[in-house]
């Protein structure tokens, strides 16, 4: 699919091209390709060299590291409007994770040697840009300090208010998360296990925090699970 057949006011309604110039957007998207994602399939993968970055206009990913030890700890969640694989602007030749579609998935792809000219066309880009960097190394250091410093049933907590804020769907049950979760991706996002997250998981439902089905939960009290997220030590 050509770029030029793309909507271009849905492109603009994505955070990282709002406020650019139609002519800083033709510019973009000359040099951008259509990827579609179908559930399950990679963006790229873990140690392959960085050919390409994205941007994600539909659907949701998930990023996960694998370890040295062969650990799998999801890294983050892709939303639309995200810009992902950006391995140029850290500097890196390969791909430091393995992003994944969760759902049917449509991204736009430029080639990683237009990462320069795609921040030097246009002001407005490079600061989203930026600010999406700084955005994601936060949320690195907050996932850090959680890691090292609370209680697991702390990180659970923390991890669903996350989803919450990413992903949240009011429903008259709660506030689904609106995409597929799995209680394995929830341990793999907190450095627990499968076990662990099942048995606090399951607690919570008995409390009336949460419901969840395979691959669905939806927080049924987000005040009271907030309160657990920040209760002290």
């Amino acid at each position: 699919m050509s770029p030029r057949k793309l909507d271009k006011s849905l492109i603009r309604g994505l955070a990282i091209f709002q406020q650019m110039t139609e002519d800083d957007l033709d510019a973009v998207l000359a040099t951008a390709s259509v990827r579609q994602l179908p559930e399950g399939a990679t963006a790229f993968e873990q140690g392959v060299t960085a050919t390409e970055f994205f941007a994600l206009l539909h659907g949701r990913l998930k990023v996960v590291q694998t370890t040295p030890d062969g650990q799998q700890v999801v890294v983050r969640h892709v939303g639309p409007g995200d810009i992902f694989g950006i391995a140029r602007a850290m500097r890196r030749p390969d791909y430091p994770a393995t992003a994944t579609a969760v759902v049917e998935s449509l991204a736009l792809a430029w080639p990683s040697s237009q990462w320069e000219p795609f921040i030097a066309r246009s002001p407005v880009l490079a600061m989203n840009a930026l600010q999406t960097v700084g955005q994601r190394l936060q949320d690195a250091h907050t996932r850090i300090r959680e890691l090292s410093t609370e209680e697991v049933e702390r990180r659970i907590a923390h991890a669903l208010l996350r989803l919450v804020r990413q992903a949240g769907r009011k429903t008259e049950e709660g506030i689904l998360i609106d995409f597929p979760v799995t209680r394995q991706d929830i341990a793999e996002m907190t450095g627990t296990t499968l076990h662990t997250v099942s048995r606090v998981m399951t607690a919570w439902e008995g409390k009336g925090l949460v419901s969840s089905a395979r691959k669905k939960v939806i927080v049924t009290d987000a005040h009271r699970l907030q309160v657990l997220a920040e209760r002290p030590e």
